[in-house]
This record gives C-alpha cells, structure tokens and sequence, in this order.
C-alpha cells in the first residue's frame, strides 16, 4: 500500500538504516542522500520517508510531502554550493527509473546541457 515501508523497496530500507548510505540531509518527512552512481560532482537524491512509487503518485496523495521533497532538494543544492542545479524525477522503466519509490536527482557542479539526452 502506499505510504507504508515495504520490505522490497530499496529506499524504504534505506529509510529504516538497514541498508547504508552516504546521508546529506534529513528532515521529518524527508532523507537526502549522495547517489551511489554519480552523473555530476554533486549528485545526491532526495526522497519521501513514506513510500509513494513516484513523484507522481506522491504528488497526488501527499502533496505537502511531495513540497518538502522539493523544498529539500533546493536546500541539497544550496549546502552543495550548486547556484546552477538540474531537478531530475524519473518515471517509469522507460524514463529510467529503477528504484520504485518517489525520489529527485539533484544534480550540480558542472555544466548540464539541454537536452539531456
């Protein structure tokens, strides 16, 4: 069910300290963390403490959580130093997602071009 950790969920796992991880930030509601296959010097992802599949799906049922996810990723990037940051939320297999629990790339300290690719 959503909202609710899940065993299978990497992130929920993360959430819960079972598995480690490289944390920036946390807040109540939020854990911010570097990502473990960088694409930028600053790469770090923001995620729910609550289980949502997606950004989308968070949006729609924890709105004011899916604010504090942004909110943080915006204090990611200021603590990283990043004035220039890219926001990335992939959806889907197609779009790249491979962890199935809502999170933002924060992305920072190089240029990024557009399109991304």
């Amino acid at each position: 069910m959503a909202g609710e950790a899940r065993s299978d969920c990497l992130f929920c796992k993360i959430v819960a300290g079972e598995v480690p991880a490289d944390v920036v930030r946390e807040t109540e509601t939020t854990l911010a963390f570097r990502d473990i296959n960088p694409q930028a010097p600053s790469h770090v992802l923001v995620i729910p403490k609550v289980h949502h599949p997606d950004a989308a799906a968070l949006a729609a049922a924890a709105p004011e959580i899916a604010a504090d996810v942004l909110r943080e990723a915006g204090e990611v990037a200021a603590q990283e130093g990043s004035e220039s940051y890219r926001l990335v939320f992939n959806t889907g297999t197609g779009a790249g997602q491979t962890v199935f629990h809502a999170h933002v790339h924060v992305l920072g300290g190089r240029g990024l071009q557009w399109p991304p690719g």
